[in-house]
């Protein structure tokens, strides 16, 4: 579970790199190749049937505490690294990927190396980053929100800032946004505390976060339009939610336009509670925090306090600790067929892993969790424990998947190298 500034890493001294080099080989801490995965070093990761994963950049490419990951045009990746837990410390990192099966030829480069530049530094707990319709790039620092046409090759993006002075303290100070179909984003608030516990450890009814000029715990959202000013709203959507680092809206099919939100819970020392939630986020709807968890039980130290049945049941309960910190909704006609990806980050033992949730008949996410990468139970001298954080489906239909603790960017695709089967749902 993340709470997120408080748990330090002991990271290496960030590097910057100057100009546009080829790397060496990626040797990512903890792994070892087992053979070739279309062209890149093969990692002894559980996939489905017919497919593997393969290491394309590491610390070795500038990688240090990798958040998200963005294909900007064809063999051109954009990672957001926040650098570690102190301020200040993030970069936009481009890299450029050679031709391969998916893609025989490409405008960024005819090297056989991954290359890599940072485009922009000194940026601030940067966590959030999506397209957008109008084709910019949408960023989400933990103090402001800006977007950026995608330059020239190599050039950095001229920031256009939507909003600014956003609370950038706490716990939760990270920002996630994601876009629904009719241009709308939602933008991740993040509460303050764990369990809304003051400076005098009491547990106050009501929670004094949820309030004021920018209640945090909540999801927000921004309407934008043409002009000189673009951001025409930008207010609270869903409250009572402590940490909405997975949020994805559906693209298409009967539940297009519906935002789904992956809870990471209040931290208890117990290993099987609470679980993590999936919500159905409805406007102007309360979903407990920090006064209830689960389904609709009520938060240690709030038991006869309030009335858990006012808030939101939750969609679905997911396992405790897994911690949900990136979710993808896929398209219909997409390799994933339609199904909501999830970065269950972890430590709990049911985290460690990427999952999927095909769609029902109603267009909403159900049934047992597909693994699409698994298995990374740490087994010295072929692979470590995995802390997968970001997501992204590339121009060939294979997922990008970037890890912060093994400062990392993977591929997930097909032997062959091209995007997998919608057919491969069971992990080998």
């Amino acid at each position: 579970m993340m709470s997120q500034p408080l748990k330090t890493l002991g990271l290496l001294a960030a590097f910057l790199l100057v100009g546009l080099a080829a790397s060496q080989s990626a040797q990512a801490r903890g792994y070892a190749s087992t053979g070739k995965c279309g062209i890149y070093p093969r990692l002894a990761i559980a996939t489905p049937a017919g497919t593997c994963v393969g290491l394309v950049a590491d610390e070795a490419h500038g990688l240090h505490f990798p958040r998200r990951v963005l294909e900007i045009a064809p063999g051109r990746i954009w990672v957001l690294d926040m650098g570690g837990w102190m301020p200040r410390q993030g970069k936009l990192i481009e890299l450029r990927l050679p031709p391969d099966a998916a893609t025989p030829a490409n405008a960024a480069t005819t090297d056989k190396a991954v290359q890599s530049q940072v485009l922009l530094d000194k940026l601030n707990y940067p966590s959030g980053m999506v397209r957008g319709p109008d084709g910019k790039v949408y960023v989400g620092e933990a103090d402001r929100i800006w977007r950026a046409a995608i330059p020239a090759l190599g050039q950095p993006p001229r920031q256009e800032e939507l909003a600014g002075q956003l609370p950038a303290d706490g716990a939760h100070l990270l920002k996630e946004l994601a876009f629904a179909p009719d241009g709308s984003l939602y933008v991740n608030m993040g509460s303050f505390t764990d369990a809304c516990r003051g400076d005098d450890q009491k547990l106050p009814v009501p929670c004094p976060e949820r309030a004021g000029a920018m209640p945090r715990a909540a999801v927000w959202r921004m309407t934008l339009q043409p002009g000189a000013q673009p951001v025409r709203d930008f207010k609270p959507f869903a409250t009572g939610l402590r940490n909405s680092m997975a949020l994805a809206v559906m693209p298409d099919g009967p539940a297009a336009g519906t935002v789904w939100q992956g809870e990471n819970n209040i931290d208890y020392r117990e290993p099987r509670h609470p679980p993590e939630e999936l919500n159905l986020l409805r406007e102007g709807r309360d979903y407990g925090w920090p006064y209830c968890v689960g389904a609709r039980q009520s938060a240690q130290g709030y038991e006869k306090r309030f009335d858990c049945a006012r808030t939101e049941a939750p969609f679905m309960l997911w396992p405790a600790h897994v911690a949900p910190l990136h979710m993808l909704a896929t398209p219909a006609g997409s390799a994933f067929g339609g199904q909501l990806l999830v970065a269950w980050h972890g430590p709990g033992a049911g985290g460690q892993r990427i999952v999927g949730f095909a769609r029902d008949a109603k267009g909403q996410p159900s049934g047992q969790p597909v693994n699409w990468l698994s298995g990374w139970d740490e087994k010295k001298g072929l692979r470590p424990r995995g802390r997968p954080t970001g997501m992204a489906v590339d121009h060939a239909g294979r997922l990008l998947v970037v890890e912060d603790f093994n400062r990392s960017l993977l591929m997930l695709m097909s032997e062959a190298g091209t995007a997998p089967k919608p057919a491969a749902t069971t992990s080998r």
